[in-house]
């Protein structure tokens, strides 16, 4: 209770639909939560997926400048890179990439079964976009829960209810996912400087005074003089639990260019980083089995 005493409550600015995007020659079906079209308004956050997948899935590509936190929602994913990591992350499982410098990647369907999976693209500043590739997998068995009446905080970033996710940060993230019993009240706390979004992943919750229903986003914008802030989430009548994925990061302020996989200040660094990975300078593209059958 003593962190939230003198909390600012916080407002909802907006709330909008995920858009369909329907299926392409790497996936079954894909939605669009987060649309990279106005940088400013979501900073530091860029972009926000939600895949499904058997095959091909995405095989062999680049990154640099950025970082991706990607959520298994069903079914297994299947990964690996050029820096030798490699594994498979079931439901709930986080994995946290930091593309840095330049990456290669692949991520895929175990088995060409289906993955089914929540990706976020994470910004970096000017001075970070080089900085080291880092893999990190947040498993779900191994991260922080803070249980409260009729309140669940799986904790992935970040820090709540004075405990602290695993996720490594180069941008400070706070990121959870909360569950809701029905008729159920909290009052979720984050850093006032951040901008935060709290995607439905199920049910119905009000925040802020707000109806969100499946699908919908609420952006909640900073309260750059509040050390600390709270968000409201409640639930109303009904036998399901609501689901809700909350991430927040202080906005970045910086220019914005994307040039495919690569996310940069310039257009002259997006050339670059195309240049650099032509060069090999990223590393040499992995010939790199497939996971073995169990």
């Amino acid at each position: 209770m003593d962190a939230l005493h003198g909390a600012v409550e916080r407002s909802v600015a907006r709330v909008e639909e995920k858009m369909h995007s329907g299926p392409d020659t790497q996936v079954d079906d894909r939605y669009v939560i987060i649309a990279p079209t106005r940088p400013e308004l979501t900073d530091p956050f860029l972009l926000l997926s939600e895949d499904w997948f058997s095959s091909p899935g995405f095989e062999w590509h680049p990154h640099r400048g950025v970082e991706t936190v990607t959520l298994v929602v069903d079914g297994v994913l299947e990964h690996g890179d050029n820096a030798g990591h490699v594994g498979a992350l079931s439901a709930g499982d986080v994995q946290w990439m930091t593309a840095g410098r330049g990456i290669i990647h692949r991520e895929l369907a175990f088995r060409n079964e289906r993955a089914h999976t929540l990706q976020l693209w994470v910004n970096l500043p000017g001075e970070m976009k080089m900085v080291n590739t880092r893999y990190q997998d947040v498993l779900a068995a191994r991260r922080p829960v803070i249980e409260g009446e009729g309140a669940r905080i799986d904790l992935i970033s970040g820090e709540a209810g004075g405990v602290r996710g695993p996720a490594l940060n180069n941008w400070p993230i706070s990121g959870a996912v909360i569950t809701l019993e029905p008729n159920r009240r909290l009052d979720h706390l984050l850093p006032g400087r951040d901008r935060a979004f709290l995607h439905v992943l199920s049910g119905t919750v009000t925040i802020a005074g707000r109806s969100v229903r499946a699908g919908q986003t609420a952006w909640s914008d900073p309260l750059p003089h509040a050390p600390a802030s709270t968000i409201r989430l409640e639930t109303g009548d009904g036998g399901e639990h609501s689901v809700v994925m909350v991430y927040s990061g202080e906005p970045i302020g910086q220019s914005v260019v994307m040039g495919g996989p690569f996310v940069m200040n310039s257009r002259a660094e997006i050339e670059q980083a195309f240049r650099d990975f032509h060069r090999g300078e990223f590393g040499q593209i992995p010939h790199q089995a497939r996971l073995q059958y169990r």
